[in-house]
């Protein structure tokens, strides 16, 4: 009785329903998380579904804020991610972390409040204490940023 037993995958399921789809109707904000992540893993493993290791990643992490937090050696030994899958996350929390703390863009100190704005996002899913070295120019204007683990 050697049944095999095959995981749905996206394109089983009718267009209006994939998560591509949906995020080019609905706009990126309507998906879920698991959606979202089947997104930028992308292919996984052969006959099962990316929908079904998004899951597992969301089941063995608890949420989003979570896996961003692993190390690429924990989502490596997840079924179905592996080396460039971890990367791959990695990668895209980081953007969203440099987004969220509008790296790129010309920052000027005005208030305390304008550096804890900066540096929020930078120390948020950090574990340990860390001092940030600020350089400004005579505009008050951010020359650069030094992270110094302690």
């Amino acid at each position: 009785m050697g049944t095999d037993i095959k995981s749905f995958t996206i394109h089983d399921l009718p267009k209006s329903k994939r998560p591509r789809e949906r995020l080019q109707r609905l706009g990126a904000e309507s998906l879920s998380s698991q959606e979202l992540l089947a997104l930028i893993l992308g292919r996984v493993i052969k006959g099962e579904s990316v929908m079904v290791t998004a899951q597992r990643l969301l089941s063995l992490f608890g949420n989003a804020q979570r896996i961003s937090q692993a190390s690429l050696e924990e989502l490596s030994a997840i079924k179905g991610v592996g080396p460039a899958k971890a990367a791959q996350l990695k990668a895209a929390f980081e953007l969203a972390r440099r987004k969220e703390e509008g790296l790129g863009e010309k920052i000027c100190i005005k208030t305390s409040a304008d550096v804890v704005k900066l540096v929020r996002a930078r120390l948020k899913d950090k574990k340990k204490e860390h001092f940030i070295y600020l350089m400004l120019n005579f505009c008050v204007d951010i020359m650069s940023t030094l992270l110094i683990c302690i």
